[in-house]
């Protein structure tokens, strides 16, 4: 069941993939009245709003199965943005005062580039707790994706996040620690990439009343959730809708970053993600860039020959954490029209009895 864009043009790869015409989902008109609606708010920086944008439709449009889903994109303002990046919001975004006067059944909200140590010091920090506040009493659920996951959890409860010594980085097995209906089925060990140089920690987690869905003994907590007035708040610290080469995409950043003095030292591998050859060119190449550290060195990089040996082994897992996402957030959903409908019908009922004489 394809995705719906709803609101307005739909993106290019999107389209192309499954056939659409703007004429039909792309302006909103397909959208049926029995979809999920989910708010989508990117705030990726300009060279991943496109690559973001595609993770996120591809992994719901695989999880939603039987559930219809529309999704309409919005992202938030303070994040910098060069022409690329503004022409891409102006042709397929919505302005957040767009959102703050509307309710959907569920919002995503990704993570970004910090520029300041203090998540409340970032330009687009006041609209991003009014977002937080919004969700809570304009949704059946939230998810919140790494740097997002961060500022929710400050501004609910005052968590603070804290600095690693080293960047997070690459696939991690988490057990399952609870049981949830968002882990249902998903088996006892969940995979999922990382990409963070933060993290937020389970006993302040637990001290405020969320319960953790898994936890790594290497990368810490995984998932995490809290009902939060209306709405649950599902946190990831990790990056489930990451595609197959997304982690290799942020290495060859991160060496460039290195390459032109950005970053005093050359990344860390990312873990459990290169095989055994990928790892051994990787290697030699390293030991070359150390060697002559120097922009053009990073022609040299031997993305070509790794790029299809590269495995997406946490597919299933995103997908099983997403599908049962929609599904809560379907049942809700119809919990609540069953609701307002006996509601109604139980008004009437009064009102023909009032109007007995």
């Amino acid at each position: 069941m394809p995705l719906v864009i709803d609101g307005g043009p739909v993106p290019a790869f999107w389209a192309s993939k499954n056939s659409l015409l703007e004429a039909g989902s792309g302006n909103g008109h397909g959208t049926r009245p029995e979809s999920v609606r989910v708010a989508f708010i990117n705030n990726m920086p300009d060279p991943a709003l496109e690559d973001t944008e595609q993770q996120f439709f591809e992994l719901l449009d695989s999880a939603a199965l039987d559930v219809p889903v529309s999704i309409k994109l919005y992202s938030l303002p303070g994040i910098p943005r060069g022409d690329r990046g503004q022409e891409r919001l102006k042709n397929f975004y919505h302005g957040i005062d767009d959102l703050l006067n509307r309710q959907f059944d569920a919002v995503i909200v990704t993570g970004t580039e910090p520029c300041s140590s203090n998540l409340r010091d970032e330009p687009y920090w006041p609209v991003l707790a009014e977002l937080l506040d919004w969700a809570e009493r304009s949704t059946v659920s939230a998810v919140l994706s790494c740097l997002a996951a961060h500022a929710s959890v400050l501004h609910s409860d005052g968590i603070d996040r804290h600095r690693l010594s080293d960047k997070q980085f690459g696939v991690f097995a988490s057990s399952r620690v609870a049981d949830h209906a968002l882990t249902s089925r998903a088996g006892d060990l969940l995979r999922f990439p990382h990409s963070r140089w933060n993290e937020v920690r389970e006993d302040a987690l637990v001290s405020c009343g969320y319960v953790v869905l898994a936890k790594s003994a290497e990368a810490g907590v995984d998932s995490f959730v809290k009902k939060k007035k209306n709405s649950l708040f599902v946190h990831f610290q990790g990056h489930p809708e990451y595609g197959a080469r997304t982690l290799m995409k942020e290495y060859r950043r991160d060496i460039r970053r290195f390459l032109n003095r950005e970053r005093e030292t050359y990344p860390s591998m990312p873990h459990g993600y290169f095989d055994a050859a990928a790892t051994r060119l990787l290697t030699e190449f390293r030991e070359k860039a150390l060697c002559c550290p120097s922009e053009d060195v990073v022609t040299l990089l031997p993305e070509s020959a790794i790029a299809g040996t590269l495995q997406n082994t946490w597919r299933a897992s995103a997908t099983c954490i997403y599908h049962n996402w929609l599904q809560y957030v379907a049942s809700q959903k119809a919990d609540a029209s069953v609701f307002a409908a006996m509601a109604a019908f139980s008004g009437q009922v009064q009102r023909k009895r009032s109007a007995v004489p």
